[in-house]
């Protein structure tokens, strides 16, 4: 005879019936994710073992090509510039939406276009925004330089400028991904119940404290995903690089997808690009599950 367990752990036909209709649903997206960001990632990984090229070779070469990376001066020069760009953009574009989001969560006039404002340049191209930008900081005819002429200050030959290449193109990272990353600040601090900072004020604690001991706590979960998604994008950073500097002067602000972009495009080393590719997706996948680990010990049940 049939335990009450089991009988219990069988699925009744409302539920299969349910969980079918689910994967229909599912299915569409399913199979997109499958052909355009599955397939293609084993087929790299795949090509990363071998010589192949645009035209020709695909021969197995083993870890001929990950044995490289660690030798080619370049690729450690662009993961370098990548690093860089990261550790400056990551914390201080989530950093800027943080603060962003606590002032326009107020009740203050305005705020929606505030809103939109800082949300623009995020839905705007970023290779037009780009092109805009190198105009902008144009040593010659751009008027940041003329701003800082009248401060008796100058910013040399801009992007051009070894000095100030790197500084321009974190500029404009900063610049565009604040505005997302303040929308979903946004939406964790409306999921905090505000019985939670009546009660703390009624208490006496004052803005300062409130922020400490309920808002951030609370909102662990959100900075978590805020930093790993802005991770990630500094670790993808190639638009403006390609438009402003082209990964110049001298290799100062080729990152490790311009270096990827050029090897298997310029060079036609498919084979080398598919290794530097796995190499990225482990660094951010590593990058990933550290920031994780390191929210999951500060969350806040409530």
């Amino acid at each position: 005879m049939m335990s009450a367990r089991t009988r219990r752990r069988r699925r009744s036909p409302i539920e299969r019936r349910r969980a079918l209709t689910a994967l229909s649903f599912l299915a569409p997206a399913l199979t997109v994710i499958a052909v355009f960001v599955l397939w293609p990632m084993a087929n790299a990984l795949r090509t990363s073992f071998t010589d192949a090229r645009i035209i020709g070779g695909g021969d197995w070469i083993g870890t001929a090509n990950y044995s490289r990376l660690l030798s080619d001066d370049r690729f450690t020069n662009a993961l370098g510039n990548t690093a860089v760009y990261a550790l400056v953009t990551t914390p201080v574009s989530v950093a800027l939406a943080l603060g962003a989001a606590l002032l326009l969560n107020r009740a203050i006039p305005g705020r929606g276009f505030f809103r939109a404002v800082l949300f623009f340049p995020f839905v705007a191209s970023l290779g037009i925004i780009s092109i805009a930008w190198a105009f902008v900081l144009d040593p010659q005819v751009g008027i940041v330089n003329h701003w800082l002429a009248q401060l008796g200050l100058s910013i040399g030959d801009g992007v051009r400028d070894p000095d100030w290449a790197m500084p321009a193109v974190i500029l404009v990272g900063i610049w565009r991904n604040t505005g997302f990353f303040m929308v979903m600040y946004l939406a964790g601090l409306q999921t905090i119940p505000r019985e939670f900072q009546e009660a703390a004020a009624i208490d006496g604690a004052g803005a300062i404290r409130r922020f400490r001991n309920i808002t951030w706590p609370l909102l662990a979960n959100t900075t978590m995903f805020v930093a790993i998604i802005a991770s990630i994008f500094s670790f993808q950073a190639f638009d403006q690089m390609y438009v402003m500097t082209a990964g110049g002067p001298f290799f100062s602000t080729e990152t490790l997808v311009m270096l990827i972009f050029d090897t298997g495009f310029q060079d036609f080393d498919m084979g080398y690009a598919s290794a530097m590719s796995w190499a990225l997706v482990l660094i951010i996948m590593a990058l990933s599950l550290g920031q994780m680990a390191y929210f999951r010990r500060r969350t806040v049940q409530y």
